[in-house]
Order: C-alpha cells, then sequence, then structure tokens
C-alpha cells in the first residue's frame, strides 16, 4: 500500500500512444499556446495603454486576461513537455503546485465573470448609479475579494486532497493534475467523503452566481428590449453578447465534465471536456471580446498601427 506522504511521482494521461501523434499534439499545444499568449498580452497592452478603456469593464477584462494567461501557464507547457520527451510523469510536488494553480485562476476566472455580469446590469439597468456602485475603489474592492476568495478555496481544496492516503495507484488518467483523478486514487473514506462535501459546497456556490448571472440577464435583456432605438438596442446587445458566450462555454463544459454521468464517461470524452474548460476559454475569451467590442477593437487597431 501506498499512501501521499510516500508517493514520488503521479503519472498523467499520455494523449498518444505513437511518436508521430505526440510531436503533433505538441505542436498543437504550441500553437494554442502562443495563440493565448499573443491575444491576451494585446488584451493587456491594450486596456493598459489606451485611457478610454480605463472603466471598470475594462479593469476587470484586465484581470480576466491574466487568468487566462496563468491557466494556459499552468496546464499546458507540462502536457508539452511530457510529449516532446515521451514521458507521462509529474513530481508529486509539481502536482500539487500545478492543481493548486489551475484551482486558484479557474475560481478567480469565474468569480470574475459574475462580478463583469454585475457591472453590465448596473451598466443598462441602474446607469444613473453607474459611477457609485462602481467607482474606482468598488472595483478594486471586488477584485481583490476575488483574488483572495480564489487563493483561500484553492489552499483550502488542495491541502485537504493532498492529505489524502493514496493506494489505488499513481495513474490519474488526466493530462494535469485536478481533484476528481485524485479521489480516485483515495483509500481513505472520511477524507474521501470530507472532500466531496467540499466540492458539493462549492457547486452550491457556482450554482448561486449561475443563477444571479441568469436573473441579472433576464434583467438586461428586458431593458434592452424596451430601448426605443435600434442602434442603442444593438450597442446593448453588443456588450452584453461576449460575457454571455464566455460564461455559457465556461460554465457548461465545466458543470457537464464533473457530473456527467458514468456511464457516457470515456477517456477520450473526458480530455476532450477538460480541455474545452481549461485550455480553448483562455484562446477564445480575447476573440470574443474584441470581436464585439468597438472601443477595444479601436485600442487593438491604434496599438498595432503605432507599431508598424
Amino acid at each position: 500500500m501506498s499512501n501521499s506522504s510516500s508517493m514520488a511521482q503521479f503519472l498523467l494521461l499520455a494523449l498518444a500512444d505513437r511518436r508521430e501523434l505526440q510531436l503533433l499534439h505538441f505542436w498543437l499545444f504550441l500553437a494554442i499556446s502562443l495563440a493565448a499568449l499573443l491575444a491576451n498580452g494585446l488584451i493587456l497592452s491594450a486596456v493598459a495603454c489606451d485611457h478610454h478603456l480605463h472603466t471598470p469593464m475594462g479593469f476587470f477584462l484586465l484581470n480576466l486576461s491574466l487568468t487566462d494567461l496563468g491557466c494556459i501557464c499552468t496546464t499546458v507547457p507540462k502536457a508539452m513537455h511530457n510529449s516532446l520527451r515521451n514521458t507521462t510523469t509529474i513530481s508529486y510536488m509539481g502536482c500539487a503546485a500545478q492543481l493548486f494553480s489551475f484551482m486558484f485562476l479557474i475560481t478567480v476566472e469565474f468569480f470574475l465573470l459574475t462580478i463583469m455580469c454585475y457591472d453590465r446590469y448596473v451598466a443598462i439597468c441602474k446607469p444613473l448609479h453607474y459611477g457609485t456602485l462602481l467607482g474606482s475603489r468598488a472595483c478594486a474592492h471586488m477584485a481583490a475579494a476575488a483574488w483572495a476568495t480564489g487563493f483561500l478555496y484553492s489552499l483550502l481544496h488542495t491541502a485537504n486532497t493532498f492529505s489524502l492516503p493514496l493506494c489505488q495507484g499513481n495513474a490519474l488518467g488526466q493530462f494535469f493534475c485536478e481533484i476528481p483523478a485524485i479521489l480516485k486514487l483515495s483509500c481513505s473514506h472520511s477524507g474521501y467523503r470530507r472532500e466531496i462535501e467540499l466540492l458539493v459546497l462549492s457547486a452550491c456556490l457556482v450554482f448561486g452566481c449561475f443563477i444571479f448571472i441568469v436573473f441579472s440577464y433576464v434583467q438586461i435583456f428586458r431593458v434592452v428590449l424596451r430601448i426605443p432605438s435600434e442602434q442603442g438596442r444593438h450597442k446593448a446587445f453588443s456588450t452584453c453578447l461576449p460575457h454571455v458566450v464566455v460564461v455559457s462555454i465556461f460554465v457548461s463544459t465545466a458543470i457537464f465534465s464533473q457530473l456527467k454521468p458514468p456511464s457516457i464517461s470515456s477517456p477520450s470524452l473526458d480530455l476532450a471536456l477538460t480541455v474545452l474548460y481549461s485550455v480553448v476559454p483562455p484562446v477564445l475569451n480575447p476573440l470574443i471580446y474584441s470581436l464585439r467590442n468597438q472601443e477595444l477593437k479601436d485600442a487593438l487597431r491604434k496599438m498595432m498601427t503605432g507599431c508598424f
């Protein structure tokens, strides 16, 4: 019997058995990483340099880009390294650090998306109170609360998960370290139950945020549909639709990945869903926001024109 204190390393999921496919996965992940770094880097530069984007939404978009950069740098480099070196191992401490970092960043991202929904709600439904409810100090406090809560949340989960005795081998069945994969290796019923209770509490919190997002957008769309001018409706929808798309992709893939019935579970499906909620959003988020945000597009165009 092995336990968590004596286990030196874990085995991650091999993305392919053939060497040619492993190299293909390496180049694919490299392209995804470079695209995410470029897109999010451009948004960070545009928001920082253009005073037109020094708004609450621009501030939260900057924080969102930081979490996207962190997510892609937490999971993908190790997968690229393993594909290139034809290995599947990750050290015990490396796995703990990866799980903590990913949980931290993904939690902060969800809280930021909830705050950005609140920003759109106030901007459209209570425009006269926007300056009061979303002043610079209020925005800083909300962002700090998101980062602090994400840190404490991920620290709690990581400490509890890696305190469990492990006796079911060391093969995780995922291409990076995540809680459900490690729980499958546990042989402690009490510790397993404690972590499940924490996950259920987390699911309730996520569900509460999701209900808030849905309720806010119901109110937003009711107000937008009453706007008399077509141009006004179009402008309101253009600021809200990117956020709706980002939240829908993020929440639907993450929830289905964790709550799908065991009868339809398979390694290939699990891998595809994990990639959808951990790797794809950092690439898609900046594209979705920039395509529908005229001020952001103008700032990016101005910045690119200045560079070339």
